[in-house]
């Protein structure tokens, strides 16, 4: 049986997360190894200078090994310790979309799949072009079309393997979809932010 371990960085109580689980399980021998926290903009990052954390705890019916680390420590824990050797990796729902390289460089969803290139292993993360988890989970228009785009492109992995040339996919929706939507291969833009520093005064007047 074909292993899957799914990740992300949005932290293990992300409906995202939940959602991608609940999509592929029975695809295979499928494990979920995340962060405890947040980790978005972690990048490639990994934990070198602390000590590095795993809990087993039971999610929403399934189990889950959460990390204190990062993304990208979840692939190197996952292929070392945990399971061994995985066929695919998933990373996502991710919360946002990561369509520009000023986005994808320090995305810590792209990061765990990135890390599993490194690896070897074939990877694919998934994003929304949403603002909050409320907006993904329940949504009556989206999660069909999510559901089949995630199936339909670990399935062809899994059984073809990647295209030839490719490390990574990175496959981004849309808020508003339709169920004849089309997906199309484009470059990813350079920017999408503006870049700006709050400066402010704590409460203690630093």
């Amino acid at each position: 049986m074909v292993k899957i371990l799914v990740t992300n960085d949005d932290g293990i109580y992300s409906p995202g997360l939940r959602m991608l689980y609940e999509y592929v399980k029975d695809l295979g021998e499928v494990y979920v190894v995340a962060p405890e926290t947040p980790k978005s903009a972690s990048g490639l990052g990994i934990t070198l200078h602390k000590p590095l954390r795993v809990s087993v705890m039971d999610l929403c019916g399934f189990k889950v090994y959460a990390t204190s680390g990062t993304p990208s420590d979840t692939i190197y824990l996952a292929a070392l310790e945990i399971t061994g050797n995985v066929d695919l990796v998933l990373s996502g729902i991710n919360i946002g979309d990561n369509t520009s390289m000023q986005v994808i460089l320090s995305s810590g969803t792209l990061g765990a799949a990135f890390q599993a290139a490194l690896l070897g292993i074939p990877a694919i993360a998934y994003s929304v072009d949403v603002e909050s988890g409320d907006e993904l989970e329940g949504n009556e228009e989206l999660e069909p079309v999510l559901k089949a785009i995630i199936r339909e492109s670990a399935l062809f992995v899994l059984r073809h393997g990647m295209p030839r040339g490719v490390d990574v996919i990175s496959i981004n929706f849309p808020r508003t979809v339709s169920r004849d939507i089309r997906v199309k291969l484009v470059r990813a833009s350079k920017l999408k932010f503006s870049e700006k520093i709050d400066v402010r005064v704590d409460p203690r007047g630093g």
